[in-house]
């Protein structure tokens, strides 16, 4: 409690942004530096590489929002195509907003895309339930990374702290619909409501299997990245660096989402012995791909729901 409150001060936050646009600036400064020298890394890399992992990373768009779409009450779910649309914008606005703020575009996408219509307390609790999900299937992947290919101790120390933070996420989501029925808790007029609106362990097992094929879509974009940039083909690498930004993507305030991630995926590149400035060019295009996935995923779900509405009106 007393870390909490001193984090909350505002020297502490200060603090925080100061250090993590320090860790910008470098990102940038290096990435500048591999580019001058050797230019942009797309421009030697494999064109149908790049294609196959942008490909890869539309696929994982899809598999997370239909595995959100499970964590909502059956008769209150909103449509698969407005989540992903909601997962993309995110993605492609978090270039700018501070970390964890994608989150108010993810409701504000969701409210507004056209199709039934959801509240906003139902949202941020699939949302938060989501975060869980999402933190209990990395789990397998951060376990494997530290037994097999983690290039260090403090990092093999940093995935079992991961691996051990989704197996306690997991087992929270698995469990809260029996904790929010406990007579101790279950006389709060939110605790009844969440009992009413909680996934159950059913559909939460469901909404789990679904993201964990997203992160696997997500590592095999990034290992077909690295090959189409010549970084290198190392399966570890690749669940490394996901892991990796994941973790970074967490953090709960940051100056921007997207360059935490950055920052957090080029280390672990430096970490496995690619050099720092090729590693900051490959995290930055990794991004890049990531957002621009992002930007494909709202064309598409718009593109759909377009042919979709004159589809009907035709048939009508």
């Amino acid at each position: 409690m007393d870390f909490v409150r001193v984090f909350r001060t505002r020297r502490a936050r200060i603090a925080f942004n100061v250090v993590s646009a320090v860790i910008a600036i470098g990102v940038g400064l290096l990435t500048a530096r591999h580019f001058v020298a050797n230019g942009w890394p797309l421009d030697h890399a494999n064109v149908l590489g790049v294609l196959a992992a942008g490909a890869l990373f539309l696929a994982a768009f899809g598999f997370k929002a239909w595995g959100w779409h499970r964590l909502f009450r059956h008769d209150q779910r909103p449509g698969v195509l407005g989540l992903a649309a909601a997962g993309g914008a995110a993605t492609v606005t978090g270039l700018a907003l501070p970390g964890r703020a994608d989150e108010v575009v993810r409701v504000s996408v969701v409210r507004r895309f056209p199709g039934k219509r959801v509240g906003v307390g139902s949202i941020c609790l699939s949302l938060v339930l989501l975060g869980l999900i999402d933190n209990a299937a990395l789990t397998p992947l951060a376990a494997v990374t530290a037994g097999v290919g983690a290039p260090s101790g403090w990092v093999r120390a940093g995935l079992i702290v991961v691996a051990v933070a989704g197996v306690l996420a997991g087992a929270f989501v698995a469990f809260l619909p029996r904790l929010v029925l406990h007579r101790r808790v279950e006389r709060f007029k939110f605790v009844g409501w969440l009992a009413e609106h909680a996934a159950s362990p059913r559909e939460a097992a469901n909404a789990w299997g679904l993201v964990a094929v997203s992160w696997v879509f997500r590592v095999l974009a990034v290992f077909v990245l690295l090959d189409a940039l010549s970084v290198g083909t190392s399966m570890p690498l690749a669940m490394g660096f996901l892991c990796a930004s994941a973790s970074a993507a967490a953090l709960p305030i940051a100056p921007a989402g997207g360059v935490a991630q950055v920052g957090a995926g080029a280390a672990i590149l430096v970490s496995a012995g690619v050099h720092a400035s090729e590693a900051a060019a490959f995290a930055l295009a990794a991004q890049g791909m990531i957002v621009l996935a992002g930007a494909g995923v709202i064309v598409l779900t718009t593109a759909a729901h377009v042919a979709r509405s004159r589809f009907r009106a035709v048939a009508f």
